[in-house]
């Protein structure tokens, strides 16, 4: 399709692009449009149908909804603004210079403003900034057929109908009812007898990943969103949910491999802006293999009598870096996904140090033989395979404790991931090499 887009764009063959696009699924032509330059884009985009154009734009990142927008005339932004839905607008206005978005703002009819400023009133990653007031509620005390009677008439102004939910006069929640169950009930049921007595819902100020979780947990489409009073504000669907879970996981996957976190793709972002984003990072690793250097300068006397040792540090402090970063890596998952918490500890901390002497022992009776093989000093032997089993131990032992101490002084575990915990399991099996070696060699 890219390739039909494009001959009909260099022909100048409007009316059968328009009558293209109208015939291809949304899906498809949202996957097309970031292959497109810049300039088609904006072409492309003012041959779809209104309909069609607003849904493909408020799926669409930041940057490029942007870059559209700077291509409208002052009207037609406003009039495309008014009409997205209010929390893929504030969305938008988040990512855009503070006076443009208050501009913006101030030209959005009565009652998208109303609804523009209170998303925008609440704190930045919360639920309350994410969700949207387009939703149905129901009386409890509703038949069937009046219920799915409001449905009919809403359902085109609503982000989502697939999950209702039913307040009293005061917007209190009071339950929640699926599309499908409205459905298949009979027209004279009354609603408080089908409706889910006991709704799952979380407050405007929760944290966004924290509702994604649970939406995910629950394997729900719309989550309600309540205020102090327990109020229905407002919901989060399903598709917001996954954009704040992939935001965490990007951010996440970035702390752990020692970079700043960005907003911005990556072909998107300045060079400038990427080594900022590195430096501090590398500045700080760079600072703390210093400490490593330190330790094996202490021990000079020691390499002195007996070089072979030498040849072991990379292999040690290999082994404990990557035994570290598998703990950490686990614990932190566990941890997203909600499946470790810091009441588990203990356990978890029990079940890392006996997989760490069964991993330690294994490495350690390979190396044993390798060297066996190798070098017929006994006692260096030993001292690599106990160094092995004690690195192995510690390293795993910071990996899983790390994260949870994070957590607990309310710190993203993340930054306690690869590069920290590598540098401080590569110091700590120096110390341990050393150590064992002066002990079992009797430097």
């Amino acid at each position: 399709m890219k390739e039909q887009i494009l001959e009909l764009l260099k022909g100048r063959h409007t009316e059968r692009l328009k009558t293209l696009l109208a015939n291809s699924e949304e899906l498809e032509i949202l996957h097309i449009f970031y292959d497109l330059s810049p300039e088609e884009q904006v072409i492309v985009f003012r041959f779809l149908a209104k309909d069609s154009a607003l849904s493909i734009f408020e799926q669409l990142d930041t940057d490029l909804q942007q870059n559209l927008l700077q291509s409208f005339t002052d009207d037609k932004v406003i009039e495309f603004v008014n009409e997205m839905a209010p929390d893929d607008r504030v969305r938008l206005l988040d990512e855009m210079p503070a006076s443009v978005a208050n501009k913006l703002i101030n030209s959005l009819s009565a009652q998208e403003r109303t609804a523009t400023n209170v998303l925008m009133g609440y704190e930045p990653e919360t639920a309350g900034r994410i969700m949207t007031p387009e939703y149905i509620s129901l009386r409890k005390g509703m038949t069937v057929r009046e219920a799915l009677d409001k449905v009919r008439k809403q359902a085109k102004d609503k982000e989502t109908i697939y999950t209702l939910f039913v307040t009293d006069n005061s917007k209190k929640l009071e339950g929640v009812i699926t599309l499908k169950k409205l459905l298949t009930a009979e027209d004279g049921v009354v609603i408080k007898d089908i409706m889910s007595q006991k709704p799952i819902f979380v407050s405007t100020a929760t944290h966004q990943e924290e509702a994604a979780r649970l939406m995910q947990e629950l394997d729900i489409l719309a989550i309600s969103v309540v205020d102090k009073e327990e109020r229905l504000v407002g919901i989060i669907t399903i598709d917001d949910a996954l954009d704040v879970q992939q935001e965490a996981a990007t951010q996440d996957f970035e702390i752990m491999a020692g970079v700043s976190p960005s907003q911005k793709q990556y072909l998107k972002t300045s060079v400038l802006t990427m080594t900022r984003q590195r430096v501090p990072w590398l500045l700080i690793l760079m600072l703390t293999a210093t400490v490593t250097g330190t330790i094996i300068s202490g021990f000079e006397d020691s390499l002195a009598v007996l070089p072979a040792l030498v040849a072991f540090i990379p292999l040690l402090m290999d082994t404990a870096g990557n035994a570290g970063s598998q703990s950490s890596v686990m614990v932190i998952r566990g941890m997203a996904v909600d499946e470790i918490h810091l009441r588990d500890a203990i356990k978890v901390l029990w079940k890392e140090i006996r997989v760490a002497l069964f991993c330690g022992l294994f490495l350690s009776a390979v190396n044993f033989v390798r060297i066996l093989l190798l070098n017929q000093n006994i006692r260096l032997n030993l001292t690599v395979s106990l160094t092995l089993v004690c690195t192995v131990v510690l390293a795993k032992t910071v990996g899983c404790l790390l994260p949870m101490c994070a957590k607990k002084l309310k710190l993203d575990p993340a930054v306690m991931a690869s590069p920290v915990i590598t540098s401080i399991a590569d110091i700590g099996a120096l110390i341990i090499f050393f150590s064992i070696a002066r002990a079992v060699l009797g430097l």
